[in-house]
Order: structure tokens, then sequence, then C-alpha cells
């Protein structure tokens, strides 16, 4: 195992260390971004709108997987990174294998939890009679590789914290990529409809799990066991208190998406634009947010191992420069957004499928409102 002294995180230039960590975190994050997006874009070309709303009342879903993966992947991850700041690697070794425990056993409870109470979730997801059939076919087979998606996004973090940013991002982009490759294969020459898109995403999400669980065998700064994976109250406590600042926060976010698709099937059932439209649109934008959302993220994970070590080692002003300018650059790419945002959301949209005048007048006009604190965001996460 590495020493404290010696550890780059602690003596490296405070710019080449954010870019060393954050871009691989950054593209890993855009990337499961667009791992939903991906499957939108294909099931809106084949099943087309009730596809695409479908996706988005299941979508409530895949935040939570989101929210565990941070509340076990950061709260481990920043824990580790602290320990081994302040030269306890014995205490570090604790932290990474009880994240990983957690990650596991709320991932597989997550699954059962879904598939015992399918269809009562869907209605509560906001799924009208349209929809639900396929919203059933597609969180039915996706709810599979929520353990594998949970595994993959969280033990990305103690990846990341072991100093292998890159090897990191490389278990995200395969499974990306490969669900990429899949997603047009079961749907247009298989025909398997949106029950393909959902078997591409869980076959991506199981890729990038067993590839992360396998770096996680050979750990570098530490070395995992069996027995670091034995849970005990007082490390799964401080895990847990330090990962729940972006749980909350995701969690805050899939709330508000299902009152929103509530909402939207009931007010738009009223309305000229009928219930479908409204819901297939907010599913979009959403997850055009997601995107912007997914940079800063990944900027904020990057940050993460940089500033834990260096305040373990009690070098503060590292720790201040590291913040100051993580929140500079994350204010420069909230501004860029807000503009595309506001002047492109046709174009945006459109990128998506075609849809009636109807469609595009509500999109515009939704993106605009939804979207318009964008240039704030960035200091957020």
């Amino acid at each position: 195992p590495m020493d404290k002294a010696n550890n780059p995180l602690g003596t490296e230039k405070i710019t080449r260390l954010l870019a060393r960590f954050a871009i691989p975190s950054i593209i890993a994050m855009v990337v499961s971004a667009l791992y939903n997006i991906v499957d939108q874009f294909f099931i809106g070309q084949s099943v087309g709108m009730l596809g695409n709303a479908a996706t988005n009342v299941a979508f409530p879903l895949s935040i939570t997987c989101t929210s565990v993966s941070l509340l076990c992947g950061i709260g481990g991850s920043a824990n580790f990174n602290l320990s081994l700041g302040s030269g306890d690697s014995k205490r570090a070794e604790r932290f990474a294998g009880n994240a990983i425990f957690l990650m596991l056993t709320i991932g597989i409870g997550l699954c059962i939890v879904v598939r015992l109470f399918l269809r009562p979730m869907m209605l509560l997801f906001g799924a009208t009679p349209d929809i639900l059939d396929y919203s059933l076919t597609y969180t039915g087979i996706t709810s599979l590789g929520f353990p594998f998606l949970i595994l993959a996004t969280g033990g990305s973090n103690l990846v990341r914290a072991d100093g292998s940013p890159k090897y990191s991002m490389v278990c995200t982009l395969t499974g990306a990529v490969l669900n990429t490759i899949l997603d047009p294969l079961f749907i247009f020459v298989f025909h398997m409809g949106i029950a393909g898109a959902a078997w591409a995403t869980v076959i991506g999400q199981v890729v990038s799990a067993v590839m992360v669980g396998t770096y996680l065998i050979h750990y570098k700064t530490v070395r995992l066991t069996l027995q670091s994976l034995k849970p005990s109250g007082q490390f799964c406590l401080r895990i847990l208190s330090l990962g729940m600042a972006p749980f909350f926060n995701q969690l805050a976010m899939m709330v508000v998406q299902v009152v929103m698709n509530n909402t939207l099937t009931y007010y738009g059932g009223q309305s000229v634009y009928g219930p479908e439209i409204p819901l297939a649109c907010a599913g979009i934008i959403s997850k055009v947010g997601m995107i912007f959302f997914s940079l800063v993220i990944g900027l904020a994970q990057g940050l993460q191992p940089i500033v834990s070590f260096n305040y373990g080692a009690g070098k503060y002003k590292r720790v201040e420069e590291t913040f100051l300018r993580a929140a500079a650059i994350a204010t420069a790419i909230s501004v860029g957004a807000f503009l595309l945002f506001q002047i492109f959301p046709r174009q945006i949209i459109g990128l998506f499928g075609e849809g009636s005048e109807e469609y595009f007048h509500f999109a515009e006009q939704y993106f605009r409102i939804y979207l318009f604190f964008t240039f704030i965001n960035g200091l957020q996460p």
C-alpha cells in the first residue's frame, strides 16, 4: 500500500489533479446520463411517443438507483480518502468494504421491492392506461439490473478514490457503448420493441458492474478482503452520514419528477395538449437537464478525493484552492448551458423524433421555464 507522504493527492499541483480526476469523472457521469437518452432516442424512433412517456414513468427508479449509488459511493470514498489522508489504512479498508456491502444489500432489496409492487408503482409514478403496459414491460426488465447499476455507479467512486479515475471512466463507458450497440440490434433487427431497449440497458449495466468488481478485488492503496466487507454499524453510519447530501439531492429530484408526472397528466388531460404530450416532453427535457447536471456532479465527484485526502492530512489551503477552482468552472458550465437551453429549445427537442405542432409548442415553453435557473445550479453539487 501507498504511504501518506508520497500520495500525489497531497503533493501534485491542484490544476493538474483536478484535470486528472474531474475529466474522467465528468465523462463517466455524462455517459451514464446518455444511457437514458439513448434508450429514449431509439424507443422514440420505434415505439413512438407512448414508449418515451413509459420510460419517463420508469425514470424515478433510475434516479433512486443513482441516489443509492451516491449515498454509498461518495460516503464510502470520502471516508476512505479522509482515513488515508490521516494515515490510517486499516480504517480506510473497512470503509471501502462496508460501502460495497451496503451497495449490494440495498441494490438487491430495491430489485425485490420493485418486482413485488411493480403495477401500483407505475400507476403512482403517473402511468396512463395507454402507457401502463409499456412501462410494466420496460421497468419489469430494467429492475433486474438495479443491483448491477448501483455497484457499477457507486463502485466507480471507490475506484476513483483509489487513484484510478481513468479505469473508473472506462467501466461506465463500456456499459454505455454496449447499450448503444445492442439498442438498435434488439429493437430493429430482433423486433423486441421496448423490451429490447430494456434488455440492452441491463446487459450494459452487468458488464460495467463486473469490471468494477474485478478492480475492487485488486485494490491498490489497501487490500480488500472478505473481512473488510463485514458490516459494522459504526462504519456504515459514517458512510451514510457523508453520503446523505447527494442522496437527498437526488431523492428530492425524484419526488419532483413523480409530482410533475402526475400533475402534467392531470392538467394536460384538461388542455389542448392532452395527457401524453406533456409527459413525453417532460421526460425528454428532464433528461437533457440531467446531462447538464452530470457535468457538474462529475466535477464535484472529481474534486472529492483531492479535498477529502488533503482535509484528512490537515492541508487546508489545498482544500480551499481546489474548491474555489472547481466552483469557477461549474459556474462557467452553468451559464453556457443556460444560454443553450434558452436559445435552442426547439432544436434540442427535435433530436428526439417528430411530433405535432402542439408538441413542439409545449416543449419550447416547458424547456425555457423548467431549466430557467440553470445558470446558478452549478454551485449546488
